[in-house]
Order: structure tokens, then C-alpha cells, then sequence
């Protein structure tokens, strides 16, 4: 589905973009919405210097290497195509140049615990169709209209929600918005737990309809059932990977900022922001030798955590969201991860497979409830690119990305190689790798295990500034979503905004790129709801 593109507004935002000063643009982090937004700034006109603290770019989406075994470091689902090529298309290029793309058919494999064979789910809707009937009887045309609904939400959101700073909160009163209010107030304010329930009663298939949520942050007992457009994603747009892996997207985003004129400077740690009378003046950082250096703005843009920009790089007079905001917010689920590089094939496994408990009841409330806990059982993730992808790990050899989803927690500790993980890192990653190994049919999986890193809360927190230890960002429960989700300016500093997991529109690869578009209208006073026309076009009042 490719999003409707809009004409830029007249009047107004044009008006504005003469009136606005500002030459040089200093942004923090070199996560994908960092990378993207100065990638557009930089071709909207601006100087731009991109400051990121770590020696290598993408945040959560990095990379590691060892021993012929390449590992993308977070995320590793390629969802809503469409973003991904309507970015591309801003900076005058297409996803297909930029990315080796392939639609994995299957999509991805479901184990759910109590039953032996798994579930695959098919890169064709109705496939995906036909497999719920076949499950269980009935359910084939119920699952048609949940999946018509979610196009339809889908559509709805691209259209309305997502590519918005919602400034103007007039514009959601469009037509096409009042004629299905009804239907949107139900969405808002039903669980997607019970809204999947209208569509299956066999728990695998609603599994399948509520996983999703962790896509989100959140559970499927707390994401409103306005989410359900996430199963359009899946069951019919279908999967797709770039070969070479999800970092790929970092590499050619970087690429493309900086033949747009972008400064990119890694290993540049940022200490605070400079305000001087209300505005932004500059950016205080240090190099990899430790020596301090000022980067001068008229804008900065943090693609750090919110948090911590608000409450470490800003002085308490200029806060927007001081200490006691946050003690109200849900900072979202951590987690454990594990990569394993494997001597021989794991066959039990496609290039994604999720193996699901029984109880998710207990599984989601000691991750999300009041008493949170690490879950045990634990539902996991795992991903096992070499399926598709053979310059990702030796000839012969199987590359796995294992998720075990945890509460927000930093005591839980650090992770390490080889074991040097703190304890109960470790001893989650070994429960996860024998929950492998039994689903998998593969009793000597960790005979064959050559090379092993585990990552925990602690890491999150420290290498990335994450809030608790978070590893995607806020959840995205009905307090947290769309214009209650914390805006992308600051109120007390002119000049800074805000751009990624923390902010509009939330969490995740393709909202965060679309953060920074959100962040160019947002300096162009530009209020329309839908995603700008392609090419962008350099403002020469900049």
C-alpha cells in the first residue's frame, strides 16, 4: 500500500518557512531517526551536524561481527514497506536502489505451547485466509473482515495519525475521520486482547492476532484494539528483509545524508544543550580523547531518549518533562537478546519464529502488571537470517537472534561473551536456548554453539541512554499514543525538538522515520496530516 501523498498546504506553512532563521542544525544520535533527520535537513537547506556518542551508527539497529557470523543488534522485521520507499523517494531514490529486498514466504512460523506442529504463516492474505478456517472452522471469513478492518485502520492511520505533529487538532475532525468516529472510539478504548476474540476463539490464532502488541511495547491486554491494523502488516502486505541485514537501512540512510552535505561525527558524546535567553545557542560534547568541544545551532534536534535529553542535557529550568512526568509514564518492555553463532542447520526454524506460551495472562502481567518479573515460562522470539541470507554467517552455519521480552528493569544486569554475562542474563539466555533446542528438534544446540553475546537491561541503559533499561521505547498504551504521546518540541527551549522512539509517532524502524518528517513539518508549521510530496524540494529561504 503506498501512503496518499498530500500537497503541500497553501498559504500558512509556506509563509513561515521564509520567516524561519535558522541555518545550522545540530542533531544528537545516529539512530535511524537521527540519521533520517539529517538527512532531510540537510537537503531542506540546512547545515547539519549529527553528533552520535557510540563508534557506530544505527542505535538499536546496529551491528556486531565475530568469528564470520554477522548479527543485527535489535530489530530485525522489515514492516510497512511503504515508509521505508516513501523516505527513499523525499531524498530522490527508491527503497529498491537503495535495498536488496525479499518477501520471506513464509512470513514466519508460530509455536505455541500444548500443541506440536507449529503454524506458518504465508506471505498471501488469502492463504493466511484458508490457514485460520483450516484451524479452526468458521473462522476463514470472520478473519477476512478483521483483516479488511485493519487495511482500512491501516489506511486511516497513514492517512490521519501518524504523519502528524497534531498541532492542529481541527484536522482530525476530517470527514473521512467523523463518518467511522464510532468504530474509532471502540478501537480506542477496547483492549486488542478481547477485539481479537471477535475474529478466533483457538488460542494459537488469537496468539497470532495479539502478538503484535510487543511491536508496540505493550501487551495485548493493554494496546488499544485500535493496533489491529498491525495484523494488515503481517497477514497480508506480507515480510520482507534487505540481504545483508536490517543494518543495511542504517548504511544507506547514512549514505544518503551524507551526500545531502550532512557532518556525521561518531564517538562524540553530548554533556548538555546550550540555551541562552530561551533558544538553543549550541551543543556541548566530547571527543573519543575526551576533549570538550561546542557545536553552534540555531536548532537542535535530540534523537536521544526523551528522558534522558530532558533530565541529563538540559538544566531543570528548561525541562518539558521534569523528573515527576516520568514517574506517570510506562517506559515499555526490556529484554534479554542472545546471538548464537551455530555449527550446522536448525531446521526447526524459519527466518522468524516466535514459540508462544500458554498462559499469557502470566506471561504479559509479570512483564507488564504490577508485580513485574522476569516471566518463566518466557515467550521468545527468534530470528535466524542465514535462513535467507547466506553472507551472514559461515557456509554451513545457522546466524540466530533470540528476544526474550522482560520488564523495564536494570538489576536484572549485563550481558557479555561467552558466558561473562551477569547471572541472570545468563541463565534466561540458557532457558531460551533449550526452549530452541526442544522446539527446534535439535537436543545438541548448545554443543554446537560457537559463538555466544548476550545483552540485558543494564546494556540498554548504558550504551543507549534507554529509560530503565528499556529496549524499544514508551509503550504504546492508550495514554501513550498518537497526540498523548509526548510531542516532538519543547516547550521551555525555542530551536529543540525531539524525534524518535520517544515521540511522535512512537516506536519501531518505520515510525521513527517517519519522526523525522513529522520534525520538518513540525519547523515549517506545516499541520497537514499526511506524508509530504516527493521529491522534497530544498527551501532556498533557508
Amino acid at each position: 500500500m503506498t501512503p496518499p501523498r498530500a500537497s503541500r498546504p497553501t498559504g500558512s506553512a509556506s509563509t513561515t518557512r521564509r520567516k524561519v532563521p535558522v541555518r545550522r542544525a545540530v542533531v544528537i544520535g545516529g539512530g535511524i531517526s537521527g540519521l533520517a533527520s539529517a538527512a532531510l535537513l540537510a537537503r531542506d537547506g540546512y547545515a547539519v551536524t549529527l553528533l552520535e556518542q557510540r563508534t557506530q551508527l544505527g542505535g538499536r539497529a546496529g551491528s556486531w561481527e565475530r568469528d564470520g557470523f554477522r548479527f543485527d543488534t535489535g530489530p530485525s522485521w522489515y514492516l510497512m514497506p511503504e515508509v521505508f520507499d516513501h523516505f527513499f523517494q523525499l531524498l530522490g531514490t527508491t527503497a529498491a536502489e537503495q535495498l536488496d529486498l525479499v518477501t520471506l514466504d513464509p512470513g514466519y512460523r508460530v509455536y505455541s505451547e500444548g500443541h506440536d506442529e507449529p503454524l506458518d504463516l504465508r506471505a498471501d492474505k488469502e492463504q493466511n485466509i484458508a490457514l485460520f478456517e483450516s484451524v479452526e472452522p468458521g473462522a476463514g471469513e470472520r478473519i477476512r473482515k478483521y483483516l479488511d478492518s485493519a487495511e482500512e485502520t491501516y489506511a486511516m492511520a497513514v492517512r490521519r495519525f501518524l504523519y502528524t505533529s497534531f498541532q492542529d487538532l481541527r484536522k482530525l475532525a476530517a470527514p473521512d475521520v467523523l463518518r467511522r468516529l464510532p468504530k474509532l472510539l471502540r478501537l480506542l478504548t477496547e483492549p486488542l486482547a478481547k477485539y481479537a476474540e471477535t475474529a478466533v476463539r483457538d488460542r494459537r490464532l488469537w496468539q497470532v492476532l495479539g502478538y503484535p502488541a510487543v511491536f508496540l511495547g505493550t501487551s495485548p491486554y493493554q494496546a488499544p484494539s485500535m493496533y489491529h491494523l498491525m495484523s494488515h502488516l503481517d497477514l497480508a502486505d506480507g515480510v520482507q528483509y534487505p540481504k545483508g541485514g536490517i543494518h543495511e537501512i542504517i548504511t544507506a540512510i547514512g549514505r544518503l545524508a551524507r551526500a545531502e552535505g550532512a557532518q556525521v561525527i561518531a564517538g562524540a558524546k553530548v554533556e548538555r544543550i546550550l540555551v541562552e535567553d530561551g533558544h538553543v545557542t549550541g551543543v556541548v560534547h566530547r571527543d573519543r580523547d575526551g576533549g570538550q568541544h561546542v557545536a553552534p545551532a540555531d536548532l537542535v534536534v535530540s534523537a536521544a531518549d526523551l528522558r534522558h535529553t530532558e533530565l541529563q542535557l538540559l538544566g531543570p529550568e528548561h525541562r518539558t518533562y521534569p523528573a515527576k512526568h516520568w514517574q506517570k509514564r510506562d517506559p515499555g518492555p526490556s529484554a534479554v537478546l542472545v546471538y548464537l553463532g551455530v555449527d550446522g542447520p536448525v531446521p526447526g526454524l524459519l527466518h522468524h519464529t516466535l514459540v508462544f506460551t500458554a498462559d499469557w495472562h502470566a506471561n504479559f502481567g509479570a512483564i507488564f502488571g504490577k508485580d513485574r518479573h522476569v516471566p518463566d515460562p518466557a515467550s521468545i522470539y527468534v530470528c535466524a537470517p542465514s535462513e535467507t541470507d547466506s553472507t551472514v554467517a559461515p557456509p554451513g552455519s545457522s546466524n540466530l537472534f533470540v528476544l526474550v521480552p522482560l520488564p523495564a528493569d536494570v538489576s536484572i544486569g549485563k550481558g557479555g561473551i561467552d558466558g561473562a554475562g551477569d547471572f541472570e542474563v545468563e541463565r534466561i539466555a540458557d532457558r531460551a536456548i533449550d526452549v530452541i533446542a526442544e522446539r527446534a528438534g535439535v537436543p545438541d544446540l548448545r554443543d554446537r554453539i560457537r559463538v555466544r553475546r548476550t545483552i540485558g537491561p543494564q546494556d540498554f541503559a548504558d550504551d543507549l541512554n534507554a529509560w530503565s533499561g528499556s529496549m524499544l521505547g514508551p509503550a504504546h498504551t492508550l495514554r501513550q499514543s498518537a497526540f498523548f504521546r509526548e510531542p516532538n518540541r519543547s516547550r521551555k527551549v525555542d530551536g529543540l525538538y525531539y524525534v524518535g522512539a520517544s515521540t511522535t509517532p512512537g516506536i519501531g524502524l518505520p515510525m521513527c522515520l517517519i519522526s523525522a518528517e513529522v520534525l520538518l513539518k513540525r519547523i515549517h508549521g506545516d499541520t497537514s496530516t499526511e506524508p509530504l510530496p516527493t521529491p522534497l524540494v530544498r527551501d532556498a529561504a533557508v
